[in-house]
């Protein structure tokens, strides 16, 4: 009986006990259900932490939504054929446009091109370039030297890239004009060695160059017009028949006939592909001192001490003569097919329609008077250029002083006057002149003498050529239709 009830006891001890832990675990339970329910209410609150049974719920929800938008968004067949055809002919109505917007520009630059031929044709095409020239700065005017004795002539090539000059020291030169070297140097020869020497033997007035670049004429003072392949400098034929030296050289533009203008007063025609001899044309009571021609059947010279300006019908075999200066005229270029430009040795620049007797402008003493006082004496037009149908010409001055120039001007609308640009000084005779194609530069032939005589010898000047960049402000040209007096 006793260790039973001690058993009990013993057990009742320990239930006690236990009724102790489980309480405890009760507390504990309830203190950990109390922060449970805690958590949630500052969950509720803050909704800084997202349980995973909520995450779930919104993944469903999320995926219910898309297929729901799927099913809303889902096309039938019919629907996307009828999509994709809309999409198809949207493109090709773009391509159509944007066809049609390039086929309208080709048509206006053929418009353009046209209009331009047209009028150039008609010696009516006025580019108006010179507003926009810049003078050039001194230390990128470049001078090339190769020429033993004076530079009396050049010529550029069609396509810009390279010069070729010749001189009193019979030689002619070609040039690149990108790196100023020598190409090709044909020597000059000595008098009397004519039957041996493959080239000149006497003083190289004037020369030409065909405008598809295939052809080099060159005449000298004894009588002879050379016939040059360009490319190689190659020697191909000799022509003779002026009785005088020959001063003056053009090619018919876009074709191989030659004109020649000579000190016997006569300007001869000639066919180079066929190697012949055309025709000879009389009208000058006095030296010709230039000759230039453009794309039609006819030519302009200059008289010289005859004070004329002729311009030959060569299929009519007729003449137009002018009268305007008071001096030697000495140089003579076309502008356009109508109008030109002209220097003289009593100093004046003038302007030329073909359809008008007197020029339509001239500038007196156009690079000033040199000596002493009562005694002044304007400065000797030895060469003049013109930038082809545009409003933008040059002329060179020459004298026994060093103050040389080249001077550019502007010519007005119409070529009704003459305004002066500016000028770039150097140091020599200005023998020659030349704009390059598109007028991003000019040539000076400069030497120490003057290309027709020995009547003054400037030991300061330097024989060679000078490149001149030419430039502007804005690239633009601006292209005009002008009516020619």
């Amino acid at each position: 009986m006793s260790s039973f009830f001690i058993k009990k006891k013993g057990n009742a001890t320990f239930s006690k006990k236990d009724d102790n832990s489980a309480g405890a675990k009760r507390k504990v339970v309830q203190k950990d259900v109390g922060n449970k329910s805690r958590a949630k209410k500052l969950n509720s609150k803050t909704n800084e932490e997202i349980s995973s049974d909520s995450e779930t719920e919104s993944h469903t929800v999320q995926r219910k939504r898309k297929s729901h938008e799927e099913e809303e968004f889902e096309e039938t067949p019919q629907e996307k054929k009828l999509r994709l055809a809309k999409i198809y002919l949207d493109q090709l109505r773009d391509e159509e446009e944007a066809k049609a917007e390039e086929e309208l520009f080709e048509t206006d630059l053929v418009a353009g091109r046209l209009q331009d031929e047209v009028l150039e044709q008609k010696g009516k095409l006025q580019r108006m370039v010179a507003k926009d020239l810049l003078p050039p700065v001194a230390s990128e005017i470049r001078l090339l030297r190769g020429h033993k004795l004076p530079v009396t002539c050049l010529v550029i090539s069609p396509d810009d890239k390279n010069i070729f000059s010749s001189g009193k020291d019979c030689s002619i030169i070609k040039w690149d004009v990108e790196s100023g070297k020598k190409l090709h140097t044909i020597a000059g020869g000595r008098k009397g060695t004519e039957d041996r020497h493959v080239g000149h033997t006497a003083h190289v007035l004037c020369m030409a160059i065909s405008s598809d670049g295939k052809y080099l004429a060159t005449g000298d003072m004894n009588k002879l017009i050379m016939i040059w392949e360009a490319a190689t400098c190659k020697h191909l034929y000799k022509f003779t028949g002026h009785r005088g030296p020959v001063s003056g050289l053009s090619f018919r533009r876009g074709t191989h006939e030659l004109y020649s203008a000579s000190h016997d007063r006569s300007v001869k025609v000639w066919n180079v592909d066929e190697n012949a001899y055309v025709e000879t044309l009389f009208g000058h009571q006095d030296v010709i001192t230039g000759l230039d021609g453009g794309s039609r059947e006819r030519c302009v010279t200059s008289g010289g001490r005859d004070r004329t300006v002729r311009v030959w019908k060569i299929a009519e075999e007729s003449q137009l003569v002018f009268h305007g200066h008071e001096g030697s005229i000495d140089c003579i270029q076309l502008i356009n097919e109508e109008h030109m430009i002209t220097g003289a040795d009593d100093g004046s620049v003038s302007l030329w329609s073909v359809n008008k007797k007197k020029p339509l402008s001239t500038v007196k003493q156009a690079h000033g008077c040199h000596g002493d006082a009562g005694l002044e004496q304007p400065y000797w037009v030895a060469s003049v250029a013109a930038l082809q149908n545009s409003d933008t010409v040059a002329s060179g001055a020459s004298s026994c002083s060093h103050n040389s120039e080249v001077q550019l001007w502007k010519c007005s609308q119409g070529y009704r006057g003459l305004q002066r640009l500016f000028t770039v000084p150097v140091t020599g005779f200005v023998n020659s002149l030349k704009f390059s194609s598109t007028g991003q530069f000019l040539v000076a032939g400069v030497g120490q003498e003057h290309r027709l005589g020995r009547w003054w010898r400037m030991k300061e000047a330097k024989n060679g050529l000078y490149i001149i960049p030419l430039k502007r402000q804005n690239p633009e040209q601006e292209v005009e239709g002008v009516e020619g007096e």
